[in-house]
């Protein structure tokens, strides 16, 4: 092999080893055999075995983002001399297979392992290694030329770098997908907000008949809920974009080069294209996840609002005959293997469920983020794991909820009309005119009757000028307009 002064030939070779059986590798506790056609080495191994629990892997996103890290560390440490510059664009090669995806199938640890992170960050230094080792036409295991410690973790720590992958995976997956799904799906609502503005309905509190609105000020309603929610999602993600590198072990930055925290997130902001710096603070970033907590409460509180919204959804399509039946949503699949011809509100329901489980990991995540010890979080894994679970499986709901049922709603408005004209409580607008007790007692009179609010006035009164000219559901819905 070549010396670090001399650039070897860098081979052009397809990722993949084709070769079966067992090869051995070897860490600080010795040898191991792994599968010699996989590129990890010894430590991963070691995780595979002794964290074999359940199926739950650590997310591709993680190690996608590693790819950011170790990439920009390379750039730093080469940009100093301190890694020979041929060293640091080999790496670089092989991290841009690393977060093109191309190497996935050589991440396979569990979420459950150690609460550091330091698997996966071995993980990920190992693939880098091998690959580079076959890419200059080196032997597998053997750490020559490229070592996993010495050169791809150059200048690091599994205590920095692992929470900088987090970050960078939860900020990309809120931003790159949950929030533009969420904004999809708020100006599909607020299309049939302006396309609905005037169609009357009767509205509901307590369960209970109310005064009047339209359909499109009840969507508005949803949109602004969903603009409320996208807001906090939007700022609780921001604080994501602080990143530990440079903290090594305990965030006193030993064997870190100063400033080179600053320089690697800054490299990390010009490769991502995201605004991304180093944290003020090393002993905040490394010994707590407080940032990645708060993150999550933003996707909590989204999930309240679509939880809010799906579910007026269902019920305000109930039916068809013997529900609230105002809503008629699209007939995706048959609703029953026993009922012919019955449609349901599934993709509501889906709605609900994600919401459910998004709201129940927050648990997780509050109590995996109140755990941490004096200078690490050792809970990094399961925060992870459960903000990009949530922050996923919210935008892809948002966009089947927009596409599935939003988009091809309709109102039913020959019920709308029907219960307008059987409305009792439009007696609200005569209160002011004739007086809140007699108007009590038409509507009264018209419950325990079962008439008609102008059957009822007008049999208690009321002249039919004054209640057509004061009670107009139309005019309801916006009074100051009318008074004006």
């Amino acid at each position: 092999m070549t010396d670090d002064s001399t650039a070897p030939k860098i081979l052009d070779l397809p990722i993949g080893l084709d070769t079966t059986g067992e090869r051995e590798e070897f860490d600080s506790l010795g040898k191991v055999q792994v599968p010699a056609d996989r590129y990890w080495g010894a430590q991963t191994q070691r995780s595979l075995e002794h964290f074999n629990i359940g199926d739950d892997r650590m997310p591709k996103e993680v190690y996608h983002a590693y790819g950011y890290v170790k990439k920009a560390a390379a750039i730093v440490n080469a940009k100093a001399g301190r890694l020979p510059e041929w060293k640091g664009k080999l790496i670089e090669q092989v991290c841009d297979e690393v977060i093109g995806g191309e190497l996935d199938e050589d991440f396979p640890l569990y979420v459950w392992q150690t609460g550091s992170g330091t698997q996966s960050n071995m993980n990920v230094n190992e693939v880098i290694s091998n690959r580079c080792i076959q890419l200059v036409g080196g032997t597998l295991g053997s750490q020559t030329p490229i070592h996993p410690n010495d050169h791809v973790n150059m200048s690091q720590s599994s205590n920095d770098t692992f929470p900088s992958a987090m970050h960078i995976a939860a900020y990309m997956m809120a931003i790159g997908k949950t929030v533009p799904a969420m904004r999809k799906l708020r100006d599909a609502l607020e299309q049939k907000s302006r396309d609905w503005d005037h169609i009357v309905k009767i509205g509901r509190t307590h369960l209970e008949d109310a005064t009047p609105l339209t359909v499109g000020q009840e969507w508005s309603g949803y949109v602004g809920a969903l603009d409320d929610a996208i807001a906090e999602v939007e700022h609780a993600t921001h604080g994501l974009l602080k990143l530990a590198m440079g903290g090594t072990a305990v965030g006193t930055g030993l064997n870190s080069p100063l400033g080179f925290g600053d320089e690697v997130a800054a490299t990390v902001a010009a490769l991502t294209g995201l605004p991304f710096e180093t944290a003020d603070n090393k002993f905040t970033a490394q010994g707590t996840l407080d940032r990645l907590v708060r993150a999550h409460g933003g996707l909590k509180a989204a999930a309240v609002t679509l939880y809010k919204i799906a579910n007026d959804f269902r019920w305000l399509g109930s039916g068809p005959r013997t529900g609230l039946g105002e809503l008629t949503f699209p007939a995706n699949e048959p609703g029953s293997s026993i009922m012919p011809g019955k449609i349901n509100p599934t993709q509501a329901e889906a709605m609900l469920m994600v919401c459910i489980q998004v709201i129940s990991s927050d648990v997780a995540v509050t109590i995996g983020g109140a755990e941490g010890n004096f200078e690490l979080n050792a809970f990094r894994p399961v925060l992870i794991n459960n903000y990009l679970h949530s922050a996923r499986i919210l935008g892809d709901m948002c966009d089947h909820f927009r596409e599935f049922m939003v988009v091809g709603t309709k109102v039913n408005e020959d019920k709308l009309n029907e219960n307008i004209e059987r409305s009792v409580m439009m007696v609200t607008a005569l209160s002011p005119v004739i007086g809140y007790d007699k108007s009590a007692a038409i509507a009264y009179y018209a419950i325990a009757h079962d008439k008609t609010l102008k059957e009822a006035a007008l049999a208690n009164g009321v002249t039919e000028e004054l209640f057509d000219r004061v009670v107009n559901p139309l005019a309801l819905t916006k009074p100051g307009m009318a008074s004006a």
